[in-house]
């Protein structure tokens, strides 16, 4: 058999509505909620009996915005650059979690916090994860600390988190949005300087002078950002 047929069983309903921003890895930014919302037929309250009893959750999704890759013969490429490594060096692509692979395919730990139902609808409320909106989700396992945790496992070029090197700040525009707003969003300044934090810009761009103001659309706002070399401040956050 060379192919295989996947249901997706679920849609991820994210704050990031966008490729741009998403962290590169799950974990980094505790405050990205998000619910999953199991679909039909799979929304059988019983297929989920004892997930309550686990933190943390697997989920395998399919890279549904990946752009395919350019190699012409072949469909995809063999080497990626890791952003993790500058973006200067190339490595195999099964030596990296590059999206751009020849099977679109992703694995997400996520943090888990209850099944909800609303409206007829099954729902998993999640956290830290790194999922752009609308993700299908074709699988999920519940996280085994005993056999999922090797603390003394060797990774070839991202053995630890990456630093966070730049400050957050907020211009008086900024500001003054965040406080019209912070009845409504009470965790969006927490969730903006989490995300800016781990820098989304491409790797070329953080080793010289940026001037370039960014946007990136969270949750039910663009925000718009210039970085210096030490320093990311927000100029507006804006309701879409």
């Amino acid at each position: 058999m060379n192919n295989f047929n996947h249901q997706v069983i679920a849609t991820i309903h994210s704050p990031y509505k966008e490729k741009f921003a998403v962290p590169r890895q799950p974990g980094l930014v505790p405050s990205a909620k998000a619910e999953l919302e199991i679909l039909p037929p799979y929304n059988d309250i019983n297929a989920f009996n004892g997930l309550d009893d686990f933190s943390h959750l697997w989920l395998i999704f399919e890279f549904h915005k990946n752009i395919a890759t350019t190699d012409i013969e072949n469909g995809w490429s063999p080497t990626v650059r890791p952003p993790r490594l500058g973006g200067n060096k190339r490595l195999g692509v099964f030596a990296t979690r590059s999206p751009n692979r020849p099977n679109s395919i992703g694995l997400s730990l996520v943090e888990f916090h209850g099944l909800i139902q609303r409206d007829g609808k099954l729902f998993l409320s999640l956290s830290n994860i790194d999922l752009v909106d609308g993700t299908p989700i074709v699988d999920i396992k519940p996280y085994i600390p005993y056999a999922d945790a090797i603390p003394e496992a060797k990774a070839g070029f991202a053995q630890k988190s990456p630093e966070l090197t730049l400050a957050v700040s907020f211009n008086e525009k900024a500001c003054l949005q965040l406080q019209a707003l912070s009845e409504q969003y009470q965790d969006l300044q927490q969730f903006i300087i989490e995300v800016l934090q781990q820098d989304p810009r491409p790797a070329y761009k953080k080793l010289k002078p940026d001037t370039k103001v960014y946007a990136m659309h969270l949750s039910d706002f663009n925000i718009k950002w210039q970085c210096t070399l030490e320093t990311i401040t927000v100029l507006s956050i804006e309701l879409v």
